[in-house]
Formats: structure tokens, C-alpha cells, sequence
């Protein structure tokens, strides 16, 4: 019983939720950038290029032979996946240096200075009297 305590207690600390919340945000965020790649942004540049789809560049290795389908090397998909990481690198990278920006900005935030001690205080109204007389 006790490694199923020390199992719950260790997937509800905040760092295990969070880093959960952010698998799964960065799987839909990398099936949006996909569909980007794919449907948005090759098409125009395969347009561009004469016509080309990219996902449908590739060698053929081996032919088909009856019922065997061919073996193909699918360097466009791998062309279309190479641009997917290129995009979603670039926007964690902005993520980041947006987030180290919001870090600088608090650490130069002047801060206010402490308040006087209670001895400080004292002598400052010792002080204050002795000048009166």
C-alpha cells in the first residue's frame, strides 16, 4: 500500500500535472502545425515550383510486383516534416524569449525599500527629540 501512496502523491505533484498538461498541448499544437504545413503552406510553393506535391515526391526502390506494393523512399513527406519542426522550434523558441523577457522585466523592477526596524524607528524619534531641545 505504501508504493501506491508514494505513486499518487508523486502524480499530483504540480510538476507532473503541468508537464502532462504540456504533452498534450504540444501534440495538438504539432498536429495544427502539421496540417499547416501540409495543407496551407506546400501547396502554394509546390504551385510555385510547377505543380509539385511534396508529399508525393518520391523514388521508387522496388516496383511493384502483383499484390506487393512498391518500395518507395518518401523524401517530400520527409521534406514536409523537416519544415514542421523547423516551424514548431521556431515558436517555442519565441515562447521562451518572450517568457525570459517577462523575467527581466520583474528582476528590474525597482523594489521598495524594507521599512525601518522597530530599533531604527526609536533612534530616528530619539534623534528627532534631541534636536527639538
Amino acid at each position: 500500500m505504501g508504493m501506491l501512496k508514494e505513486f499518487k502523491e508523486f502524480t499530483m505533484r504540480g510538476n507532473v500535472v503541468d508537464l502532462a498538461v504540456a504533452v498534450v498541448i504540444g501534440g495538438a499544437f504539432g498536429k495544427i502545425i502539421s496540417s499547416f504545413v501540409k495543407d496551407v503552406l506546400m501547396p502554394p510553393i509546390g504551385v510555385f515550383l510547377g505543380g509539385v506535391d511534396f508529399a508525393e515526391l518520391a523514388i521508387v526502390l522496388k516496383d511493384a510486383v502483383g499484390d506487393k506494393p512498391a518500395v518507395l523512399l518518401k523524401y517530400g513527406v520527409f521534406f514536409n516534416t523537416i519544415i514542421d519542426f523547423v516551424i514548431i522550434a521556431f515558436a517555442i523558441f519565441m515562447v521562451i524569449r518572450a517568457m525570459n523577457n517577462m523575467k527581466k522585466k520583474e528582476e528590474e523592477k525597482p523594489t521598495a525599500p524594507p521599512a525601518p526596524s522597530k530599533e531604527e524607528t526609536l533612534l530616528t524619534e530619539i534623534r528627532d527629540l534631541l534636536k527639538e531641545k
